[in-house]
């Protein structure tokens, strides 16, 4: 075998081997399409297709009837899903995950938070997750540094929140990654 043939053998297993991953499923592109997708990492989610209208689709994905949900909360999510992270952000061109939901509670309670996830965390009346509803806050630590990340409780241990890599999404407490590194929730005192 010369020294092509190898050449070939290992871009062809390159190739092979880059195709395969272990990512979850993204049911949608990175933006959402106007036609209702909702873009989620939730292992629960993996399989389902969404084809109703955008309340319908949020309602879908959360197991819970649409009328149990506040438009205009889905509203303002449908219109971020997929804007990418981006530290200190706070626009379409990329947000974090304190500055969209600052933006959030502005928009959709009429309430202003601190800037930063864990000063966020300081003016919370704490919950167990079982009592959590629409709205509360969630938090998490990925490293030494105590609260460094923060979401929006949906329903059904849906929250929705910015990732680093796959921007504004809705993800599952119960799934590993983000069981792991839930610390705390509750409601915020506005």
């Amino acid at each position: 075998m010369g020294v092509r043939s190898y050449f070939i053998f290992f871009l062809g297993a390159v190739l092979f081997l880059s195709s395969c991953s272990t990512k979850k499923k993204v049911l949608s592109s990175k933006t959402h399409s106007s036609n209702g997708s909702v873009l989620t990492d939730a292992s629960s989610a993996r399989g389902k297709t969404f084809s109703g209208s955008k309340l319908d689709n949020y309602a879908d994905l959360l197991n819970v009837s649409a009328k149990k949900l506040n438009p205009h909360l889905y509203s303002f999510i449908d219109d971020w899903m997929g804007i990418p992270h981006r530290m200190g952000g706070q626009t379409k061109s990329g947000v974090d995950c304190s500055g969209f939901v600052n933006l959030l509670y502005i928009e959709v309670y009429k309430g202003n938070l601190p800037r930063t996830s864990r000063d966020m965390e300081g003016i919370v009346k704490r919950k167990k997750v079982d009592k959590l509803e629409e709205g509360d806050l969630v938090f998490f630590s990925f490293g030494r540094n105590g609260i460094d990340h923060v979401g929006v409780y949906l329903h059904n241990n849906k929250f929705v929140h910015v990732s680093t890599r796959k921007g504004v999404i809705i993800s599952d407490l119960s799934d590993s990654w983000y069981a792991k590194t839930f610390v705390d929730a509750g409601s915020p005192n506005i």
